[in-house]
């Protein structure tokens, strides 16, 4: 674009702030309908209509030509117009925070401006790792058109799951300062002891958009051992499956009916033995007889 419509965008932009063109608070992850204030209730089929995106002074982009998605676009898939010529974008991003301006035909004379403003929290850095115990740093950000004046101090502020405004510092965590539009609040993550954290953005005393974060605590794996929380006990991980207990019962119940088999087996053999009288003698005038005991076989050892 040229050097002179850009000039023309930025003092356009600055009337549009100062007669109150709407500005759109979104949390990353939502959808957002930015309406075209130019657009004829009549046009139903947009096809006059134009969409402009910047994220800076630097460079403008086109979304929508003459009521046609540019599919050159990398957010070509989320984007659609409604009938009122509205542009629709689906699962906004940071990437989608900046200015639209909405044109019909090429007259920028008309042109209609609405600011997307996206708000995210996340632990910072982004890959630290918030289910372990300790001091995790959490960051709210405010992303929107860079050219925009830089956010009030204490515009961003944190409240724990009670209400409670968190101030300096307290018990669990530490308030670390707002740069910009940009605020850092370090907490302390204990098992068990999960809370939630919500991130505002205050404009005018109004709270225009917040954000809720909960660290979630999973359970460790270290030595084999599972920890839980505090007030739980410790259980040593074997690695069997419901399958392995299945079978290990079924051997001890088919070694209990093998054991009880040979049993029944040796005691009938024994009741059931003839005894041999042949051999008898008389001793201090008492008759005492010997049998012919035959040896039985002895029960087989289980392996």
């Amino acid at each position: 674009m040229s050097l002179l419509e850009l000039i023309l965008i930025f003092v356009l932009q600055f009337e549009a702030g100062i007669f109150g063109e709407p500005t759109f608070y979104k949390i990353a992850g939502h959808d957002v309908i930015l309406p075209c204030a130019t657009a004829s209730s009549s046009n139903t089929t947009c096809s006059s209509v134009s969409w402009l995106y910047s994220r800076d002074l630097s460079e403008t982009f086109n979304e929508v030509v003459n009521g046609k998605v540019q599919q050159t676009s990398p957010r070509a898939a989320r984007l659609s117009l409604d009938k009122r010529c509205s542009l629709v974008i689906y699962n906004i991003t940071a990437e989608d925070a900046g200015l639209y301006i909405c044109r019909h035909g090429t007259n920028s004379d008309h042109d209609s401006f609405v600011h997307l403003s996206v708000l995210t929290i996340s632990p910072s850095p982004p890959d630290a790792d918030p289910k372990r115990d300790g001091n995790i740093t959490l960051e709210c950000s405010l992303l929107r058109y860079s050219d925009l004046p830089p956010c009030e101090q204490n515009s961003i502020r944190w409240m724990d799951e009670t209400g409670t405004v968190l101030l300096g510092e307290g018990v669990g965590y530490k308030l670390l300062g707002q740069k910009n539009c940009v605020s850092f609040l370090s907490v302390k993550h204990q098992s068990g002891h999960n809370r939630r954290y919500t991130c505002q953005f205050v404009k005018e005393n109004n709270v225009e958009i917040e954000a809720d974060y909960t660290p979630v605590f999973t359970r460790r794996i270290r030595d084999n051992q599972t920890e839980k929380s505090d007030s739980d006990f410790s259980t040593v991980s074997t690695g069997w499956s419901p399958l392995s207990y299945v079978m290990l019962t079924l051997q001890i119940a088919g070694l209990i009916v093998m054991i009880v088999i040979t049993v029944l087996v040796i005691r009938y053999r024994g009741n059931t033995k003839p005894l041999d009288n042949d051999n008898s003698v008389d001793y201090d005038s008492e008759k005492v007889q010997y049998e012919n005991v035959k040896a039985h076989p002895a029960a087989t050892r289980l392996q």
